[in-house]
């Protein structure tokens, strides 16, 4: 997770080594977007506030990145 201008950043890094399985983003499916919003609401809820939040992915492919930010909601 990262910070910027406010907004919590959550972010996915995903890896692979070629693209055989496709993009390392099309690895973030719906059931871990969903996983992910319920973390950002815990961590909120935990710190007794309501904070903007993004979820931004990191794909990693043979040395490149790709960095995909709200890249889901």
């Amino acid at each position: 997770m990262a910070v910027k201008g406010g907004t919590y950043c959550f972010v996915e890094v995903k890896t692979r080594a070629d693209d055989v399985w496709g993009m390392p983003s099309e690895a973030v499916r719906a059931a871990k977007q969903e996983r992910y919003r319920r973390i950002a609401r815990f961590f909120c809820a935990s710190l007794g506030f309501e904070a903007d939040v993004r979820f931004d992915v990191a794909s990693v492919l043979d040395g490149r990145v790709e960095y995909f930010e709200n890249a889901f909601v």
